[in-house]
């Protein structure tokens, strides 16, 4: 049995125990979840992805385990950016809180499914046709700058999104919860609540991101091992962090720029690492990249935290910047 084989099974196993101790023990069905509950929670999950960081470097040796390591952190840092949008899915569709966690993770499981193929096509798409990487490379760069120069104007509106929009087209929906369901009868017909659409959109969204951060990970590691794994923890910890940030997150007003730069910077990378590399090893450029990644979501959460404290709008804060 090979070392990838056995990383895959100890990963599998993990993985498995980790969701019924999680779903079983730290939470409970229709359960408000406290401040505290999710504390513990996002801990539990950090701490396995971090446990499972130790692992690589046992199994695989330094370099996979601080590319899966860099993958992860970023795949994390993108995870806060979606729980932008999950609060204004919730929000529109007036979910009750004590159907939050259910809806998450339903909308996260579909999420980790949809990943998996999403992973497995596009790295198959790029061990035949290399040159896609360097297409990858070029999304990022769009990205990262639409990303760090967007309007925050620009709101995003569930009910006007293309994603309820289609489903509205070809479902029968209903304006309700249901009471908790996801599917009810009404004059003897199946009708599908809001729940089953909000779901629906969390898995819908979280796909949305996708495009971004897989090609952002393949920019750090072309390892399947380390690109799976990264993005099914980072995942899987963002139930407890919505719990966490969802109250806080308003206030990480610079983190978009944060995200951007880093993706700007596996962009750049991903388009002349070919000409770098007879002068900068391949162990070198992943510390550069975990380093680049550690300083700018750090920093753009510490640089938010202080405009806070100074009581300086975003707004007037970019005023003084561009004057």
């Amino acid at each position: 049995m090979s070392v990838d084989q056995i990383t895959y099974i100890v990963f599998g196993l993990v993985l498995v125990v980790a969701l019924v101790f999680d779903l079983g023990l730290l939470s409970k069905k229709n359960q408000v979840v406290s401040i505290k509950q999710a504390l513990k929670q996002t801990f539990f999950w950090v701490a396995l992805a971090l446990s499972f960081f130790v692992f690589m470097w046992i199994e695989k040796g330094q370099q996979p385990a601080l590319e899966y390591l860099s993958a992860y952190l970023m795949e994390w840092s993108l995870s806060i950016d979606n729980i932008f949008v999950f609060i204004l899915i919730f929000t529109s569709f007036k979910v009750k809180e004590q159907f939050f966690g259910r809806v998450l993770l339903i909308g996260i499981l579909m999420a980790i499914v949809f990943r998996i193929l999403f992973i497995t096509v596009g790295v198959a798409l790029v061990n035949k046709f290399e040159f896609l990487l360097y297409l990858f490379g070029a999304f990022l760069l769009y990205t990262g700058y639409k990303m760090f120069t967007a309007d925050e104007d620009e709101a995003f509106d569930p009910h006007d999104s293309k994603i309820y929009r289609f489903l509205r087209k070809f479902l029968p929906l209903t304006t309700h919860d249901g009471n908790g369901k996801y599917v009810v009868r009404e004059n003897g017909k199946p009708v599908y609540t809001t729940l089953f659409v909000v779901v629906m959109m969390l898995a819908a969204i979280d796909l949305v991101f996708a495009l971004d951060s897989i090609p952002a990970v393949m920019g750090i590691s072309r390892d399947k091992l380390v690109i799976y794994t990264s993005n099914i923890f980072a995942v899987l910890g963002l139930r407890s962090l919505f719990f966490l940030l969802r109250g806080a997150v308003s206030k990480f007003d610079y983190l978009q720029q944060g995200i951007a730069i880093v993706l700007i910077f596996i962009g750049v990378k991903m388009l002349v690492e070919h000409w770098i590399e007879p002068y900068i090893s391949k162990n070198n450029l992943v510390f550069i990249s975990l380093g680049v990644i550690v300083l700018c979501i750090s920093g753009s959460i510490f640089y938010s935290i202080f405009m806070q404290k100074k009581g300086l709008p975003k707004d007037e804060v970019d005023e003084s910047v561009k004057s």
